[in-house]
């Protein structure tokens, strides 16, 4: 290997880790949809999902970053990054408190 191959392997390797951070994303969003279909109420439902959700679109748009290297793509992608991860609590916490008023009961066992 000679000097002028290696932006060519570091292109390759950031290519390569994108990718896998892109597909650990998808697999926390994928797990926070199961937990929408298989969890029996609201909170629970919204417990999932607001924590994978976070995690899975971080690792998503993490990979999307990197694949994109510096450009004005790479700011647009950090501040939806910021905002995703200020408004994600804002929005599970509203959704759960609005449920709570509204007079829905948390799951329990004797309810199975």
């Amino acid at each position: 290997m000679s000097l002028h191959d290696l932006p060519e392997v570091a292109g390759l390797l950031m290519s390569l880790v994108a990718v896998g951070l892109i597909l650990v994303g998808l697999f926390f969003l994928f797990v926070a949809a199961v937990g929408v279909l298989r969890l029996p109420d609201v909170f629970t439902r919204s417990h999932a999902v607001s924590l994978t959700d976070s995690l899975g679109a971080f690792f998503v748009l993490a990979g999307l970053a990197l694949y994109q290297g510096f450009s004005t793509n790479l700011f647009k992608i950090l501040m939806v990054l910021v905002l995703l991860f200020l408004l994600n609590p804002v929005i599970a916490h509203a959704t759960v408190r609005a449920a709570y008023r509204c007079g829905l009961k948390p799951w329990s066992k004797e309810d199975a």
